[in-house]
């Protein structure tokens, strides 16, 4: 399929496809013409690469847990390095200070709407 096809299959766009295959998170072929074709394996592969950007995980990580997942079996995978859990618990106490951050500035909102007339919709 062409990144057209794939962008309308994905939801995510044709430019976007692009960045993540510029990342090494996607691969295509390219066809005589220039054209850019992925295997039906790719829309699958796009969801990923979205789910796991949208959880918070910078695209390096991103193509870095893809590749582990790719050697992995249904046990721990022995290719996660120790180098690269430690990058994960970073990452992690990273999402955990945004996540604190977030909480602070929802229950700031929530009690500046409580103290006003439409403290129902708080």
């Amino acid at each position: 399929m062409r990144v057209g096809q794939l962008a309308e299959a994905t939801g995510v766009a044709a430019r976007m496809l692009r960045y993540y295959e510029e990342q090494g998170l996607l691969t295509s072929h390219r066809e005589p013409n220039g054209y850019r074709t992925y295997d039906d394996a790719a829309v699958e592969r796009v969801r990923t690469v979205r789910s796991l950007i949208a959880s918070g995980l910078p695209t390096r990580l991103v193509r870095i847990v893809l590749d582990v997942e790719a050697l992995a079996d249904d046990e721990r995978s022995p290719a996660c390095s120790r180098a690269f859990a430690e990058m994960l618990h970073a990452e992690r106490a990273a999402l955990d200070d945004k996540i604190a951050c977030l909480t602070k500035s929802r229950d700031t909102v929530t009690h500046y709407l409580e103290r006003t007339r439409h403290g129902d919709l708080a």
